[in-house]
């Protein structure tokens, strides 16, 4: 376990800052929530000092980037059961949509150990019964029961991301891909069994920047064309 670091931030102020955005977004968290997310920020910091997790050093900007970021596709999962999260990292969003929702089963994966033995950790520390940890690559993962959404963060190309993953995906499921810009070419270069059925621009508090969440489906049997 890392040591601690007399410079993390207070788990009362990311609070604060957590309820504040989450208004923004609005998304209810309750108390437990609040808390859950609170300690994890300060884990991930904690973590990421030794182990190099995420580029980004800073709580406030890890709060903003990785927490907010996650946080603003909360409201399209209402009807999600059952989820998983590709390339998970630090958890992200995987962890976060768990806390956010402890009644959806969520499933994440990564090929690195560092990395599913934090998210591990942390399932641990928040006791998220919600959650499973995978360590290996995606296209060797077999479930008994497949996914409803199948979430990515910056893990691949589209095509990549629907290849790797889509014999994890219920037969009327749909992949979420968090992106920064609208990516057109990946869009055009998307597998013809494939469309995209929605582009969805995301608001994240204190981020400038723009978000997308990409929404695709397997294309009918028997349409022409993958994107209309």
């Amino acid at each position: 376990m890392p040591k601690n670091n007399n410079n993390l931030p207070d788990e009362k102020e990311i609070r604060f800052l957590l309820e504040k955005g989450a208004r923004e977004l609005g998304i209810s968290l309750g108390d437990n929530q609040l808390n859950k997310l609170s300690t994890y920020l300060v884990l991930l910091s904690k973590w990421n000092a030794i182990y190099n997790l995420t580029a980004i050093r800073d709580w406030r900007a890890m709060l903003t980037h990785h927490l907010m970021d996650s946080l603003s596709i909360v409201p399209f999962l209402l009807e999600c059961k059952n989820l998983l999260d590709v390339g998970s990292g630090g958890g992200l969003p995987g962890l976060i949509l768990a806390i956010a929702y402890p009644e959806l089963k969520v499933t994440l994966i990564d090929i690195v150990h560092k990395k599913t033995a934090f998210m591990n950790q942390v399932k641990i520390e928040l006791a998220l019964k919600n959650v499973t940890v995978c360590t290996g690559r995606v296209e060797e993962l077999f479930v008994d029961k497949k996914f409803d959404v199948i979430v990515s963060r910056a893990f691949s190309s589209l095509s990549d991301f629907v290849s790797l993953s889509g014999h994890l995906l219920d037969e009327n499921g749909r992949f979420y891909a968090m992106k920064g810009l609208i990516p057109e070419e990946e869009i055009s270069n998307l597998d013809p069994g494939w469309k995209v059925s929605k582009i969805e621009p995301l608001k994240v508090p204190c981020l400038e920047a723009q978000r997308h969440l990409i929404v695709m489906a397997k294309k009918p049997t028997g349409s022409p064309d993958a994107n209309n």
